[in-house]
C-alpha cells in the first residue's frame, strides 16, 4: 500500500469526507424526527456492512480483514460509537449549526493526542490553521453567553470522543488496511448497539428508510475517505481541513432550509479557508513538539 506523504492526496480524500458528512448531517436531522438514535446507528452499521461487502470480496474476503490489534479496534470503535450516539442525540436538542460548530473542537483534542502519543510534530502552520478554524467557527455561531444547555454539553462530549477516535484511527493506519479499519468499525458497533436497538425498535416509514440508506452509505464511506486521508498526512494536517464543513453546512442550510447567510458566516468561512490554505501550502520547516 502506498503510504508516501502527499498533502494533495490527503486533501482529495478529505473532500470526499466533507461531502459525505454534510449529507449525513442533513439525513440525521431528518431521520431523528421519527426514529431513536440507537435504531439509526444499528441500521447504519448493518446496511453499511452490506454496502462494504463488495470491496471486502475484492480485497481478499474476510481472511484479509484479520487483525493483530483487536483490542485497539474494539476500544476505538466503542469510543466512536458513544460519540456518534451523542452527536445524533444532540441533533434532537439544538440546531444543526450548533452541533456542527461544537463538533469542531475535535481537531484540538486530536492534535493534542496525536502530538502527545503518536509523535506528530506541531508546527506554526498547523497551530495557525487550528486557531483560525476555531475563531472562524465562533464568528459563525456567535454563542450567547450563559445559554449552555444539555444538548451543547452532549455535543461537546461527542467532539472529545471523536477526537480520541480519530487519533486512534491514525495509529491503526500505520499497520492496518483502510478497509479493515472500516470493517471492524461496523462489526464492533453493530454488536454494541444490537440489544438497545431491539428495545426501542419501531418499523420505519418509507421516508425514514430512504434516509437510513443515505446515512449508511455516507457514514460508512466517509470513514473510508478519512482513513485514506490519514495515510497521506498527519492528523494535525488532515483535521483542520474538516473546518470547511462549517461554512458548507451554513451554505446547505441557506439553500435547503432557507436559513439566513449573513456577513458573520462569510467572515468565519474566510478565516477557516485562510487557515486551511496556510496549512496545505506551507512546507514543514522548523517544528516543535507540543508543550516544548
Amino acid at each position: 500500500m502506498d503510504r508516501t506523504p502527499s498533502k494533495p492526496r490527503a486533501a482529495l480524500w478529505m473532500t470526499g469526507w466533507l461531502a459525505l458528512m454534510l449529507i449525513v448531517a442533513i439525513a440525521g436531522r431528518e431521520t431523528t424526527r421519527e426514529l431513536n438514535v440507537f435504531q439509526i446507528m444499528e441500521a447504519r452499521c448493518v446496511l453499511g456492512f452490506f454496502m462494504l461487502y463488495p470491496l471486502i470480496r475484492l480485497s481478499g474476503g474476510f481472511e484479509a480483514m484479520k487483525t493483530s490489534r483487536p483490542l485497539q479496534h474494539v476500544a476505538r470503535n466503542l469510543i466512536h460509537y458513544a460519540a456518534q450516539l451523542g452527536w445524533f442525540f444532540a441533533l434532537t436538542l439544538i440546531p444543526l449549526g450548533q452541533v456542527v460548530a461544537i463538533e469542531f473542537t475535535m481537531p484540538i483534542w486530536t492534535a493534542i493526542l496525536a502530538a502527545s502519543f503518536l509523535g506528530e510534530r506541531m508546527t506554526i502552520w498547523k497551530i495557525s490553521a487550528i486557531v483560525l478554524g476555531v475563531v472562524g467557527v465562533v464568528v459563525i455561531v456567535r454563542p450567547a453567553a450563559g445559554e449552555i444547555n444539555p444538548g451543547q454539553l452532549i455535543a461537546l462530549g461527542a467532539a472529545v470522543g471523536f477526537g480520541i477516535s480519530v487519533a486512534m484511527m491514525k495509529s491503526l493506519t500505520r499497520t492496518e488496511m483502510t478497509l479493515a479499519i472500516i470493517f471492524w468499525m461496523l462489526v464492533v458497533q453493530s454488536a454494541a448497539g444490537f440489544f438497545p436497538s431491539l428495545y426501542v425498535w419501531r418499523w420505519p416509514s418509507a421516508y425514514a428508510w430512504g434516509w437510513l440508506v443515505v446515512i449508511a452509505f455516507c457514514g460508512t464511506f466517509s470513514h473510508y475517505c478519512m482513513a485514506r486521508a490519514m495515510l497521506y498526512a498527519d492528523a494535525t494536517v488532515v483535521l483542520p481541513m474538516d473546518f470547511l464543513r462549517v461554512p458548507l453546512a451554513a451554505a446547505a442550510g441557506w439553500l435547503i432550509y432557507s436559513e439566513r447567510l449573513d456577513m458573520f458566516t462569510l467572515l468565519g468561512a474566510a478565516l477557516i479557508l485562510t487557515g486551511n490554505l496556510l496549512n496545505l501550502r506551507a512546507a514543514d520547516p522548523v517544528s516543535v513538539r507540543a508543550g516544548a
